[in-house]
């Protein structure tokens, strides 16, 4: 039972992370100071050398040469075309918007869960999953953009292709969470998605400007290293461990929520009712999808 309430916090953490995100990256875009791709390659090349440094933290197990080929493919979608198309997709649409597109992730995974990871889909988890969307989509009218720079469809586009890349990922990954320790992997995966990245971001990196960083540009790239990469990635797996990979999916929909929240603390937005009842709804339904099934009596089954 400790082990799956730590497996839930560890999950709704990895999205506390991601839902602070959006907004200090999109600041970091918004202000010029780094080329969408220049700032994916800092990321990865950040959170890489993180992973390799505190990679003795875990136990010391040694990978089959089989597993080195789901490795890299995971690194393909869960770091190359996932970040690429994420960073890209949100420096033309916003924060709330891109909050509210990746909610299609755990549909993806529920389907994808279904087929590939055999889990059973309990009517239970069907009506977690429209309860939660259908508050999430309440939300969408709340992500209009105010810079011109913007060009919102196109953004909307790259960041559910991205929420598709991440869902394949999930699935992915979930057989090597139950195998190794993440420190054991996860430091090849963001090793082979470096490489990946480095063609897309080396040219716009050496050209960046550092000098016209302020303290919060600096501290907003590194939390996206530290938070929002290193230790989602860390933590994603441990509840991945323990939950299914539906489960864990499921608290995407606490996103927009959470992103809500921040913007209304940082003074670039208000609440009102009809937020309140979206909020209601997602988390009812997150409720519903991470509540344990009653397991059946085997006396009074039939």
């Amino acid at each position: 039972m400790k082990i799956r309430v730590f497996a839930l916090i560890a999950a709704l953490a990895v999205q506390l992370l991601y839902s602070l995100n959006y907004t200090f990256a999109k600041d970091v875009l918004s202000g010029g100071y780094l080329s969408p791709f220049s700032f994916v390659l800092i990321r990865v090349a950040g959170a890489t050398t993180l992973f390799w440094l505190f990679s003795w933290l875990g136990p010391r197990e040694k990978i089959e040469k089989k597993d080195y080929f789901t490795i890299f493919i995971g690194a393909l979608f869960g770091v190359a075309i996932n970040m690429l198309l994420f960073i890209k997709g949100l420096s033309f649409t916003t924060p709330i918007h891109a909050s509210v597109i990746v909610t299609t992730t755990p549909i993806i995974v529920l389907i994808l869960s279904s087929v590939y990871l055999k889990e059973r889909i309990t009517s239970l988890k069907i009506v977690g999953v429209l309860l939660a969307f259908i508050g999430a989509i309440v939300l969408t009218v709340y992500g209009k953009s105010k810079l011109a720079a913007d060009n919102v469809p196109l953004g909307n586009a790259l960041i559910l292709i991205n929420a598709l890349s991440f869902s394949i990922y999930i699935i992915i990954i979930k057989k090597l969470t139950v195998k190794y320790h993440p420190f054991t992997f996860i430091r090849w995966l963001f090793l082979f998605g470096l490489i990946l990245v480095i063609p897309f971001g080396f040219s716009e990196l050496i050209n960046t400007n550092f000098t016209v960083f302020t303290p919060y540009i600096y501290f907003s790239v590194a939390f996206v290293v530290i938070g929002a990469t290193f230790g989602t990635y860390i933590l994603n797996p441990l509840a991945l461990r323990h939950l299914k990979a539906s489960t864990v999916s499921i608290f995407i929909y606490t996103q927009p929520v959470i992103t809500g929240v921040f913007a209304i603390i940082m003074g670039s937005d208000s609440l009102s009712e009809v937020k309140i009842i979206a909020s209601i709804l997602i988390f009812l339904g997150v409720y519903l999808v991470t509540k344990k099934p009653k397991e059946t009596n085997p006396q009074t089954a039939s």
